[in-house]
């Protein structure tokens, strides 16, 4: 299968693209710098050259494939750069093009998203993504609510003619190499000189190794029925204290709550992923497709100790 992917030479692009070359198929990835290009060619990749603005590029590369995995998001501009809500506006225009080409063909179309937060259980394949009242005209709340119905609409392809599956991951994708939340809640302990959780601790991650993530994708791909929503869980829920711990035994500095008023200031932008409780389970994902997760779970693999072995820059 000749696949397009989004994202190809990202965290876990960089997982997905050896997972699908592996397995015969073709990978053409977009690639919007000539970084990007020369790590895509490095790893057997054909490129196309673009963001995710350049729709036309979007397009063709889209109807030209035989089916498309879209794992890019603009993540400096909705964290770092504080617009969640322009990020997944441009998402949500590259999806519609991505999607408008594959209209009518039968091809599968996956697309990446998040496990969403439901109060007081662990979120399943059947949930949808809970937003609070008001998310429209709220600028914190706003851009997750319009990606979620960037998913939504991706699954509404399946009545156009495509086999569109969404892909839910967890807050942390982890391994060695991860920049994502648990380096920073890692940077951030170095910086304070004290491993914070948020609150009482209670407040539980869902995680997956970013190579059992990255073969759910190509399980997406090869099998899922159109219209089907999947997550690549392999901890249901990894309590904020228990991460905290591991970090100060390796970093060896105390360990201690950050209470809620005062979680933005020590966390920055991570305080608002740290706030919520937010299980959730693959128990329905792993029945549908017999995908299991068989990397190390979040703990042991940071026991392994690759995320303190020097300063993430």
């Amino acid at each position: 299968m000749r696949v397009f992917v989004t994202g190809a030479s990202g965290w876990i692009g960089s997982a997905v693209v050896p997972d699908l070359v592996g397995a015969g198929h073709q990978v053409v990835g977009l690639a919007r710098s000539d970084a990007s290009a020369d790590a895509l060619t490095a790893a057997g990749v054909t490129v196309v050259r673009g963001s995710l603005d350049d729709l036309d590029v979007l397009r063709s590369a889209s109807a030209s494939a035989d089916g498309v995995i879209h794992l890019a998001f603009n993540h400096e501009l909705a964290f770092e750069g504080g617009d969640f809500k322009g990020a997944a506006d441009a998402d949500r225009r590259a999806v519609e093009a991505m999607g408008e080409a594959l209209t009518g063909s039968d091809k599968p179309f996956v697309l990446a998203s998040g496990t969403p937060v439901v109060p007081g259980r662990a979120a399943t394949e059947l949930d949808g993504h809970e937003t609070a009242p008001g998310a429209a005209g709220d600028p914190v709340l706003a851009g997750p609510a319009a990606r979620t119905a960037t998913a939504e609409w991706t699954l509404s392809l399946a009545s156009r003619g495509v086999r569109p599956s969404v892909v839910r991951l967890p807050r942390t994708n982890h391994g060695e190499g991860d920049e994502g939340f648990v380096a920073a809640l890692v940077r951030t302990a170095r910086d304070k000189g004290v491993a914070g959780y948020y609150g009482d601790g209670t407040n539980r991650w869902p995680a997956v190794h970013r190579l059992d993530s990255a073969h759910m994708f190509r399980v997406a791909l090869e099998t899922a029925p159109a219209g089907t929503t999947l997550h690549a869980v392999a901890d249901e829920g990894v309590a904020l204290r228990d991460i905290a711990e591991v970090i100060g035994r390796h970093l060896d500095v105390p360990v201690a709550s950050v209470p809620p008023e005062d979680a933005g200031e020590h966390f920055g932008w991570l305080a608002m992923v740290l706030a919520a409780d937010q299980p959730a389970s693959s128990a329905a994902t792993r029945e549908l497709t017999g995908w299991q997760p068989t990397q190390p779970g979040l703990i042991d693999d940071l026991g392994k100790g690759h995320y303190f072995r020097t300063p993430a820059v």
